[in-house]
Formats: structure tokens, sequence, C-alpha cells
């Protein structure tokens, strides 16, 4: 059997997987090159990650190094129910780090979904028969986290009403908190008809330059709305990790030492950390 899909000994816990949703209706803030990324740097240090791609862009995808020729199945046909989560899950080229991937297909989904009565629970129920299927050895992964599309429409809802948390990815820039009071409203709206336990997991602040005077700002501003919300790692401007999707890789192997690799690891730990206060609760 392949190593990557043996599960560890000794260290994995019976629980269900964590999911969480990378969210925020507006484009280009590093929704996916977080996905991508925290999920790489989880999987580095130990634990068993799932990336579910919700975007009809496929970029995660992509940047995983999936080639859309091969995505024979997707979390397109998982979502209108013609294969299982597990039927569409594919390795990567990082160890313990594996992905559903994305098609275009998406794009007709909410069309193809309109009229059934659990249209919004479909990736809630896929995860719940995933992870009920415990005898299988992909199974075992202890961290869901789903790339979702730069809108709020019924792929994201989905994400959200599956979701234990939200990582709201925020771009340093002078409309990130007009976005991202937008994504609160639409979070509560879903904790309080879809799903009672979703939670903002931490807001990650994403593309900071030093060199910005405005940056500084925005991070100055974001944290004196939310506090200890916004994760203490700040994801700098970094051009290594903007060329790693090119090349189908995680910018952690594309160069590990960069700072945005190193910025990413540093996010890995502080998301353990917080949900280290989680599981003791």
């Amino acid at each position: 059997m392949d190593e990557t899909l043996t599960p560890d000994s000794g260290r994995r816990r019976a629980l269900r997987p964590r999911v969480l949703v990378m969210a925020n209706q507006k484009g280009g803030v590093g929704k996916t090159t977080t996905a991508i990324n925290l999920g790489t740097a989880l999987a580095a240090i130990g634990e068993r990650v799932l990336i579910i791609d919700l975007d009809p862009q496929g970029n995660a995808s992509t940047g995983l190094g999936i080639d859309r020729k091969n995505r024979v199945t997707s979390s397109y046909d998982m979502l209108i129910g013609e294969r299982s989560l597990r039927d569409v899950i594919v390795p990567t080229a990082v160890p313990r780090l594996f992905i559903a991937p994305s098609t275009m297909d998406l794009l007709g989904v909410e069309l193809e979904i309109a009229g059934d009565s659990d249209r919004t629970y479909k990736l809630r129920k896929a995860l719940e028969a995933y992870s009920d299927s415990a005898g299988d050895p992909t199974g075992a992964v202890t961290y869901v986290l789903v790339d979702c599309p730069p809108s709020l429409n019924l792929l994201t809802i989905n994400a959200l009403a599956a979701a234990d948390a939200v990582v709201v990815p925020l771009q340093c820039e002078f409309f990130a908190l007009e976005g991202l009071s937008q994504l609160l409203t639409t979070v509560e709206q879903v904790r309080k008809t879809l799903n009672p336990a979703l939670t903002i997991h931490g807001v990650v602040l994403t593309m900071f330059d030093p060199r910005n005077s405005l940056a500084g700002q925005v991070v100055a501003d974001v944290r004196r709305h939310m506090g200890d919300k916004v994760y203490e790692t700040v994801i700098p401007r970094n051009v290594r990790v903007s060329e790693a999707p090119s090349h189908g890789k995680p910018a952690l192997l594309y160069d590990l030492k960069c700072a945005g690799s190193q910025a990413y690891l540093k996010l890995a730990s502080e998301v353990i950390q917080r949900e280290g206060r989680w599981r003791a609760a």
C-alpha cells in the first residue's frame, strides 16, 4: 500500500476531522493560496489533510499539480450524488495531503441541485458519509480545508453549512474591512439558519507589504475591530509564493525557505494551537 495512505500509528484521534472553510466573497485575497499552503504546512507538521476544491476555476487543484485532463471525477460529481467523496479524492505530491479536485462542471451545479430539499447540505452529507467509513485508511484525515469560489453562492453556502469554522483570508488593502463585514453577516445568517455550531476560526492577513504604509494601517484597523480573532501570523507579499502555482507546487515545495513558506508554517502552528484550545473545551 502507498505510504501516504497509511494512517499514522498512535496519534490519530477518533474524532471526525475538523472542517475549515476558506471564505471571502471578494476575489484575489488569497483564499486558494491559503488553502494550498496551509494544507501543505499542516501536512508537513504531521496532520493528514484533505482539500476540497469547490471553485469552478479549479486553481487549488492546478496549484497542487492535478492536471485538468486527469480530473476524471471531481467535487461536482460528489455534489450531484453520482460519486462519493472518497471516489473523487486523489493524492498529491505532498505526503499526507489529498484533494477532491474541481472542474468547470461546478458552474452548473446550482441549477442541477436547486430543486433538491437538501441542496444546502450536499457537502455536509458527503463529509458525514466519508467520515463514517473509517475502515478505509484514507478516512483518517484530521483536517478538511474547503476552497470556496469568490462569491456567496450555493457552493459557498454548502461549505459554510458543513464547516466547523471559517478561516477568512483578508488582503491588506483599503476595502478589506468592508468585505469582511459582508462575510461576517453571511456567517451569522448561516449560523442562525443552517449551522448553529459555525464559528470564525480566524482572520489571516495576506499580501502584506511592509513598504506600504496603508498596509500597516489595514493591519491595525482589522486587529482593532476583530481582536484575537486575527491570527498573529501575517502572510507577506512574496514572489516565490506567486510563482509556485505555475509549477503545480505549493510554495513549501517550490521554495521552503522563502518568507511566504515560512509564514504559512507559522500559520499552521497557530491553527494547531487554536485547535488545541477547542479540543480541550
